[in-house]
């Protein structure tokens, strides 16, 4: 009987202390199985999240880091887009400062008033140009202007030229002199041949009287300006009629200014002109537009404004670039919308403004407006834009590359869509797959 009892408790502890040891292998494989499931969702969480650069969207790493391209902070890629409309897209502070972007409020200015700038180049007045020509053939045996933009005055000599014509010409009117009595007329035909080769009455009355023949005759300037160009040199033969120097006169000067056609109703003849020039900052010097090119460039678009301007003291060069000042013609005391020239980007047929949608946040998108004339540097706006709309003013090509790369409308991307900008492989990334390598790592 105690033989029995000692067996049931054996077989008793026996139980006990195998129920005890599979519940803990039970319970130690439970918890290595959640713990598996528990990293592998963990491992899972860190892969799938991708990490982008706001400037440059075709970036997607699966880490936290710097930008490859700009070295600029990424940002979580999931979070680009939170809370965007289809057009809207969003910029880090971070991008905003590296591009110093900078935006402004909308407002209304007065045109009353309002003073338009041309820019523009002094030239020479034409109509006060002049070319010197040599009367009668021969050889330059001595070219008396050594330089352009020598002063010469009317009556100078300015070269000594061998002519066998006009050689001829004066033994000719040694002998016509000896026959004046008995053939007048041929006399008269001789003398008169010389005065059109610009022989003076001294001139020929001395050959007469003397009786002797030149071999050289001067040529002298037959007005007073400054040589712009020497057209021929010491030794040359020339034919009659050539030029031989071109001369201006610079007491006046043209200011050539470019008109936009959108600007062409705000001039007219007459219009007083405050010109400004670097080389003069402090000076102003009133002009009057001349003349208004009735003919319009077509590749700049533009009309050239002439204004006539004294030059006495020899202030104005040729070539110095100059600032018109020009009250508008056309101006009056209304209000209009007006923006700076920089916050526009145009194609020739769209003109597009950035607006910043909410003061909070750095949330951008395109709009498409309607310009009206240009005064100063400013546009007005016809459409697209109302008083308290907030613009980027500066920085405007960044954002617009910005939209275009993260595939939201754009000034040459009018409909939107993701724009490929071939980058991805040269950063190792397939073009069609930017997230392969994340894949390939939860799939593992």
């Amino acid at each position: 009987m105690k033989k029995y009892i000692i067996y049931s408790g054996i077989l008793v502890l026996g139980f006990i202390l195998s129920w005890l040891v599979f519940d803990i292998s039970l319970t130690n494989e439970s918890e290595h199985n959640h713990s598996l499931i528990n990293e592998s969702e963990h491992n899972h969480s860190l892969t799938s999240e991708m990490w982008t650069c706001s400037m440059h969207p075709q970036i997607m790493q699966p880490e936290a880091g710097d930008c490859p391209i700009c070295g600029m902070d990424l940002i979580p890629a999931d979070g680009v887009s939170d809370g965007l409309l289809a057009d809207q897209f969003k910029l880090t502070e971070n991008a905003i400062a590296l591009a110093n972007i900078q935006t402004s409020i909308v407002g209304k200015g007065n045109v009353e008033g309002n003073t338009i700038k041309l820019s523009g180049k002094i030239a020479e007045n034409e109509e006060a140009n002049a070319v010197q020509v040599s009367y009668f053939a021969g050889r330059i045996e001595r070219l008396n202007v050594s330089f352009t933009g020598e002063e010469v005055r009317k009556g100078q000599l300015l070269a000594t030229i061998y002519s066998p014509e006009l050689y001829a010409a004066q033994q000719e009117l040694i002998t016509a002199a000896s026959l004046k009595e008995s053939q007048p007329a041929l006399y008269k035909a001789v003398r008169n041949k010389l005065k059109l080769w610009k022989l003076s009455e001294n001139q020929i009355n001395k050959i007469e009287e003397t009786g002797k023949v030149k071999e050289n005759f001067p040529v002298y300037a037959t007005f007073s300006g400054t040589v712009t160009e020497k057209l021929v040199e010491q030794g040359d033969y020339i034919k009659q009629g050539q030029p031989i120097l071109k001369i201006a006169n610079l007491n006046t000067v043209w200011g050539n200014f470019d008109v936009y056609e959108n600007q062409i109703n705000r001039f007219k003849k007459g219009q007083e002109v405050m010109i400004t020039t670097n080389a003069y900052p402090n000076k102003e010097f009133k002009g009057k537009v001349d003349f208004i090119d009735p003919v319009l460039n077509t590749k700049t678009r533009t009309v050239t404004l002439r204004v006539v301007l004294n030059n006495k003291d020899d202030v104005f060069k040729p070539g110095m670039f100059v600032i018109a000042n020009i009250e508008d013609s056309t101006a009056k005391n209304d209000e209009v919308l007006t923006i700076p020239s920089s916050s526009v980007l145009w194609t020739g047929e769209r003109s597009v403004v950035y607006l910043k949608t909410n003061p909070d946040q750095t949330i951008f998108e395109m709009r498409e407006i309607k310009l009206g004339n240009q005064i100063g540097n400013e546009y007005e706006v016809l459409e697209g834009l109302f008083v308290g709309n907030e613009i980027v003013t500066n920085g405007t090509f960044t954002v617009d590359a910005a939209a275009q790369l993260q595939g939201k409308k754009s000034l040459m991307n009018k409909d939107g869509g993701k724009v490929m900008t071939g980058h991805e492989g040269h950063l190792g990334m397939d073009n069609n797959s930017p997230n392969t390598e994340s894949d390939h790592t939860i799939m593992n």
